[in-house]
């Protein structure tokens, strides 16, 4: 199966995780983007046999950008500054994330305005279906004048240096390019730039982490219909004629699907019941009911907190989307206006800022999570359930009690997480990059969010089944039992106190991988 990169189709980012995935499928380039790539490089050809001045052409680089470079030396230049740039440290990033990668380069590239020569761009692509991939360190980039240290990594190996991975062997970048049966780049003027100078690390995993973020939030949509009924809540604060009464779209999603899901329920509740109730308890003087006629905010609000994340998950996917079918370099050659601009597009803060609002909305989600999870345990807020969910033995067992030490954890770590990075500028390069995105760094800390999120959901699919089990599983809605149903499939109902860590664990992959488990 090859996916094929075409000027007039959009590159969605479910495309960059199916072709990042180990048995994604090969990328290709069609007739029309093959043409415009050509005519880019052969444009910027023209340029140079016309002595034209151009930043990584004729001229050096970064705070060098004053010095002029004769282009016999371009292919020793454009070296240099892949060796320069690629100076990030740390853990190497996952294959899956590299591959995400070097596709959101490719599709960059493929636009056709950053005159990397078509062999040389068929040499990455190779690169790419061949399996190879490079060892990229995940710390060290500012996200401004490109994830130069990352995608400097990816280059390295593309003409030969550096190390990548092959067949689960780390090996020199030149021994997987033989094995692979791939000559290695020859690089001319702008080409290592090309390669380098772009957003396209943080497009790579900013795609993979708003893919992930979607399908949580739509497994959390369940989770959260089946917290209702778990807890014992009310409907009618679902119910679509208020919400018509304030037009935030995403509220008004939310509390339509909690209101459809929840409409064949035998276990939340009807307001009209706990009303009639309460009206034949009232008496002559003040005095507490049986019942509350309105739940606490975790399970009445839903819609209005849920209603933003979804909300900014449409923008933030948007926003990611839009640059990876950028042209995201600098200087870009544009072969239709036959003209070389210097300009800024590899700045990253529309995806930093897009990141950071990942956190934010990711952590509001987190917020809701724990304190459901704070009701569920507390026996003076669960309506009715034991305390610690601990039905057989209690005291001599302790329920799930230990759980909620890992959620409040995770939950505190995550808040600290939520400080923007796309405002922690630092300046550089002698002044040159004097102001930069750090949105490489925005986007892993957002995956690092997105996994403590995963724990703390999976904790409360957990506590909402062992408290359906208690109440009795046979007034589930139709949509929640299959969730539960599959829930029990990995993790059995607690009667005993066990260690919970593994079921945890399973649960988060199943939520950021399988929407609803499925």
């Amino acid at each position: 199966m090859t996916y094929t990169l075409s000027l007039d189709r959009r590159v969605r980012l479910a495309d960059i995780e199916s072709i990042a995935a180990a048995q994604g499928p090969g990328l290709a380039l069609d007739g029309a983007v093959r043409e415009r790539v050509d005519a880019s490089r052969r444009t910027l050809e023209k340029f140079v046999a016309d002595g034209r001045i151009i930043y990584g052409v004729t001229t050096s680089m970064g705070g060098f950008v004053d010095w002029l470079v004769p282009v016999s030396m371009a292919r020793q230049l454009q070296e240099n500054l892949l060796n320069a740039v690629a100076t990030n440290v740390g853990e190497r990033l996952d294959d899956v994330t590299v591959r995400a990668i070097m596709v959101s380069r490719i599709a960059s590239l493929s636009r056709g305005n950053s005159a990397i020569s078509l062999a040389n761009l068929d040499k990455f692509i190779a690169v790419v279906n061949a399996g190879i991939v490079p060892c990229v360190p995940q710390k060290g980039s500012l996200g401004t004048s490109g994830d130069l240290g990352p995608l400097a990594a990816i280059a390295l190996v593309c003409i030969g240096q550096w190390k990548a991975r092959l067949g689960g062997e780390v090996l020199p970048g030149a021994e997987a390019l033989r094995r692979a049966g791939i000559a290695p780049m020859e690089l001319s003027f702008k080409e290592g730039l090309a390669l380098i100078n772009g957003t396209s690390g943080m497009v790579g995993l900013g795609s993979l982490n708003v893919q992930q973020a979607r399908r949580l939030l739509q497994s959390y949509l369940l989770i959260s219909a089946l917290s209702v009924e778990a807890l014992g809540g009310k409907t009618k604060p679902f119910d679509p004629r208020v919400h018509a009464l304030k037009p935030h779209r995403g509220q008004r999603e939310v509390a339509d699907y909690l209101w459809q899901t929840l409409g064949d329920s035998q276990l939340a509740v009807d307001e009209l019941d706990i009303e009639q109730l309460l009206a034949d308890e009232i008496a002559d003087t003040a005095k507490a009911g049986s019942q509350s006629i309105e739940d606490a905010y975790s399970i009445r609000c839903t819609p209005q907190i849920l209603g933003p994340v979804l909300d900014s998950l449409g923008t933030i996917e948007q926003t990611v989307e839009d640059e990876l079918n950028s042209s995201n370099d600098n200087p870009l050659v544009n072969p239709d206006e036959a003209e070389v601009f210097h300009n800024g597009h590899f700045h990253g803060q529309y995806v930093s800022m897009a990141m950071d609002h990942l956190v934010i909305a990711m952590t509001t989600l987190m917020n809701l999570s724990n304190r459901r999870v704070d009701r569920y345990l507390d026996k003076s807020n669960s309506n009715g359930l034991p305390p610690f969910l601990c039905r057989e033995d209690p005291g001599l067992r302790l329920g799930l009690m230990g759980g909620q030490f890992m959620t409040a954890s995770l939950t505190a770590e995550t808040r600290a997480m939520a400080m923007p990075m796309s405002i922690q500028s630092l300046t550089t390069t002698a002044d040159f990059q004097d102001i930069v995105s750090f949105g490489f760094v925005a986007a892993r800390r957002a995956r690092e969010v997105l996994d403590n999120v995963a724990h703390v959901v999976a904790f409360e699919l957990l506590c909402a089944c062992q408290a359906v089990d208690i109440r009795g599983t046979e007034g589930l809605s139709s949509a929640t039992r299959v969730l539960y149903e599959r829930t029990r499939e990995l993790i059995p109902y607690l009667d005993h106190d066990i260690t919970t860590t593994e079921y945890v664990e399973e649960l988060a992959q199943r939520l950021l991988t399988h929407p609803g488990l499925g």
